[in-house]
């Protein structure tokens, strides 16, 4: 399947206009129009919401790489604040690109679970800026390994690189990990309620949003614990971006969030990011809480950024690694 499946760049039948032949009988008059924009099936991204699909199409360039086009819209209700969009859209955009990947050019079902072992991204600020229309990207795919057990896509490694209006705003990547719904999940345990949905944890209280670089306190992802550099991860799973769709982990998105906020609370202040690079060792339950820790990655005078190690742990065992980066205050 290739981007043309989602552009429209024929006549569309009974559509009147100043460039239709007046001589055509109404209702078989046809405007020519130029090709249209529409996102990528949802399904392919796993998206519940088409507001919150960023792909607008693709195409295989060669055996290895593709050209992704995507749009980020410029009121998103989480990712556009302030006249600048969240360089974590850019992390949120290549989580797509491999899911979209994955099942659209490597054959994986629609019913298998896709989980990221990792992912990265580093961003210039400088090309986030909210404009008067959404920003149009392209985005350059690169797919460093491809994994295969009979036949079937087990494992997928991709290189992005984002350009917005002929430059390049930021690159990342990160893996993917192919399962059945039968097979074991590898990184997290089975010890859910046989529900439909899973018993949820009460929803905590949450720090103050302005030491997070957040307006809304529905938007804070990080409770109090009355410890220095320790948070419970707060999880609501009435929020629209983070729980677009009935899953019973906490998503990866959220975890990259309580990274950004716990850096931006270590640090004392609202930072811009500049590059977040996270390993999930398993997947977060919404059965118990998971403790955030934060500590400032030693650096020299001389350095124009400061980086913060942040760590996730849930009943004993690691959740995730993350190193944010950002500009020296």
């Amino acid at each position: 399947m290739s981007v043309s499946t989602f552009r429209i760049d024929h006549a569309i039948p009974g559509t009147t206009g100043a460039e239709s032949d007046p001589t055509t009988p109404l209702g078989t008059r046809a405007l020519l129009v130029r090709p249209l924009t529409t996102t990528v099936p949802k399904e392919l991204v796993h998206r519940a919401s088409v507001a919150e699909v960023m792909l607008t199409g693709w195409e295989r360039v060669d055996d290895h790489h593709f050209a992704v086009t995507a749009q980020w819209p410029r009121g998103h209700s989480f990712f556009a604040a302030d006249g600048h969009y969240n360089p974590l859209i850019a992390a949120e955009t290549i989580r797509q690109a491999g899911i979209l990947l994955a099942h659209a050019e490597y054959g994986v079902p629609l019913d298998r679970q896709l989980l990221v072992g990792d992912i990265g991204v580093s961003a210039r600020p400088e090309h986030f800026g909210i404009g008067w229309t959404p920003a149009t990207l392209e985005l350059r795919v690169a797919v460093r390994s491809a994994e295969r057990h009979h036949g079937t896509l087990t494992g997928l490694r991709i290189e992005v690189e984002i350009h917005r209006d002929g430059r390049l705003a930021a690159t990342g990547g990160g893996s993917l990990t192919c399962v059945t719904p039968s097979e074991d999940r590898p990184i997290r345990p089975h010890h859910l309620p046989s529900k439909d949905r899973p018993q949820v944890i009460a929803l905590t209280a949450p720090v103050p949003p302005q030491t997070v670089g957040r307006r809304s306190p529905m938007d804070v992802v990080l409770s109090a614990m009355g410890q220095p550099d320790r948070w419970l991860l707060r999880v609501d799973i009435g929020h629209p971006a983070f729980f677009d769709r009935q899953i019973d982990h906490v998503p990866d998105m959220m975890l990259l969030e309580a990274a950004c906020q716990a850096t931006a609370v270590t640090l004392g202040r609202s930072c811009a990011l500049l590059d977040i690079t996270t390993e999930f060792e398993r997947d977060a339950e919404l059965t118990s809480h998971c403790v955030i820790e934060a500590c400032l990655i030693p650096g020299t005078d001389a350095d124009a950024t400061e980086s913060v190690l942040v760590t996730g742990h849930q009943d004993g065992e690691v959740v995730f690694r993350s190193t944010v980066t950002v500009a020296a205050g």
